[in-house]
This record gives structure tokens, C-alpha cells and sequence, in this order.
């Protein structure tokens, strides 16, 4: 298995220079528990972000602070987070912004830890790894993948981290001592997972055709779509509070996620997941449709 990451971190994410390979329970395991087992202080999260960024800066009774992506006002600290495609909004990160990353983290000497589980999900932007803007220097970066997002194996638990070979092998010596340890069965699905693209586009085809079908019909009802560029959401505000689309959509019967959940900055979006079955999704397009034809 670590053979298939190495490979894999090679071919598609374009890895170069020293590095190593750690599998995981999923990666929320890691993203819940890295500030803990590295023992940081002050945890940097984007300021419209995955909830669990949070919940594992305050698990480790670290300050976490809330950052745009442009590290040039970041303050100091010892471990941040950035995510491309982000969840929720779909943004994707250019070139530059990650490689002024890298150079925030190589001046203060502190680790990146670039969650990529939707890299594989582009759709009017192709998403980039941070390995692949480090110039084979991997000191203090490290890469996150899912292949619950990759490969619709959410129930396996199975995901992996690529990058710092020091850092790793510190997170290695921790993480058997708390019983993490990747059974070898998930570990075999891995393998066969990762010597297969043909399903991952297939899935990315099905999702970005979701969202060509969604999209319309959200902008019909007076929802502007930002971002929203790759990964498994639309992410759209009418200007009002998030509760007030949600309840809207709700009466429609669609469920959606207000994007209060995801930071202050969120509180006037919501979420929109791609993930329902093609005919709900066509279902909650004609259900919208018909409430635009009413008003």
C-alpha cells in the first residue's frame, strides 16, 4: 500500500524530492488530531472552513485564528490549514497563492497542512496540489486525501497523508500508540482504489452534470453561485440569512446546509451538496422550476 500512495503522490500530484507516505482512518482522524499529536499552539484555519479544522485546534487547546488565503496578514503561528477545493464554497487556489503559502511557511517555520480531498473533482478550474509548487523542498508541508471523496468509499475510512518525512515520522510513532492503525482489508480497497482512474472520472463526470442541471435553477429563484469552481458543492447567497434560504428550500423540499456552519463569513450562503442520486437531483430541479413559473 505504501508503494500505491508513493506512486500515486508521484503521478497525480505531482510530489518531487524527499517525502513519505502515512495512511489514516479517514481523514477527519487527522484533521481532528494533528494539532494535538504535533502539540500546537496556534492553529490558522481559513475564514470559511470545514467545522473539524476548529474542533481539532480546541482538542488541543490551541488558539485558533480564522485567515483569508493570502498569507501576507497572517499573524505567527505554528500550524495552518488551507484547503483547495475548499469545502464548502468550491474555491480552488491558484499557483501563486500556494506557493506564497509555502514561502509563509518556510519564513516562520511553520507547517502547512493542504486538505485536497476534492482535487479530484474539477470542474471550470483544474485544482493543483501543494506537492507540486515545493520544488521537491517538502520540509513542513504535508497533503490530505480521501478516498471517501475519490472514490465514494466513505464507509472504508481510508485516506493518507503525503509530505514532510520528519513530520510524518513522528505522527507514524503517535498514532500506533492510540490504536490508528489502517486495516489491512481497507488497505488491499486502497490499493485497487489508486491503480484505477476510469470511476474517478465517471464520478467527477456525474457530479459536474449535477451541477450544470442545479445551478440554473438556483440562479432562476434569485441565487448568485460564487465560487463553486470543483468539488462537490454549490455555494450561493440570495443576500439574506442563511436560514431564511434554508427554510425556502426546505419548503420546497430540498435540504440544504446554511453556511453559518462553516464561519461567519458563511452567514449569508448556503451549501448545496451534489451528492443526492441523479433523479433527486433532476426531482429538486423541477420542483424548483415550478415554484419559479408560480411567482
Amino acid at each position: 500500500m505504501r508503494e500505491a500512495l508513493h506512486h500515486w503522490a508521484i503521478s497525480r500530484l505531482g510530489a518531487t524530492g524527499d517525502f513519505d507516505v502515512l495512511p489514516l482512518i479517514g481523514s477527519k482522524e487527522l484533521v481532528a488530531w494533528l494539532p494535538t499529536f504535533l502539540e500546537a499552539k496556534t492553529v490558522l484555519i481559513p475564514d470559511i472552513a470545514y467545522p473539524t479544522y476548529k474542533v481539532g485546534a480546541i482538542l488541543a487547546g490551541a488558539q485558533a485564528l480564522a485567515v483569508d488565503i493570502s498569507p501576507a496578514d497572517w499573524p505567527k503561528a505554528d500550524f495552518a490549514w488551507v484547503n483547495s477545493p475548499s469545502n464548502p464554497t468550491g474555491r480552488v487556489h491558484t499557483e501563486e497563492e500556494l506557493r506564497a503559502v509555502i514561502q509563509w511557511s518556510r519564513a516562520n517555520n511553520a507547517l502547512i497542512v493542504s486538505d485536497e480531498c476534492y482535487l479530484e473533482f474539477a470542474h471550470t478550474a483544474a485544482p493543483t496540489s501543494i506537492m507540486s509548487h515545493t520544488g521537491g523542498e517538502n520540509t513542513n508541508i504535508l497533503a490530505v486525501h480521501s478516498l471517501s471523496k475519490r472514490s465514494n468509499m466513505a464507509g472504508y475510512r481510508a485516506a493518507f497523508v503525503v509530505g514532510d518525512t520528519q513530520v510524518i515520522a513522528r505522527l507514524r510513532e503517535v498514532r500506533k500508540h492510540a490504536g490508528m492503525i489502517v486495516p489491512l482489508p481497507v488497505q488491499q480497497a486502497m490499493i485497487a482504489a489508486l491503480s484505477d482512474d476510469e470511476h474517478v472520472v465517471q464520478q467527477r463526470t456525474r457530479y459536474n452534470s449535477r451541477r450544470e442541471i442545479l445551478s440554473p435553477a438556483l440562479e432562476a429563484l434569485g441565487f448568485q453561485i460564487e465560487e463553486s469552481r470543483a468539488g462537490l458543492y454549490i455555494w450561493c447567497t440570495r443576500d439574506e440569512s442563511d436560514w431564511d434560504s434554508v427554510s425556502f428550500l426546505a419548503n420546497c423540499g430540498v435540504l440544504v446546509t446554511p453556511g453559518s456552519f462553516y464561519g461567519e463569513k458563511g452567514a449569508r450562503y448556503i451549501r448545496v451538496a451534489l451528492t443526492a442520486t441523479d433523479e433527486d437531483i433532476s426531482s429538486a430541479c423541477e420542483r424548483l422550476m415550478a415554484l419559479k413559473e408560480k411567482s
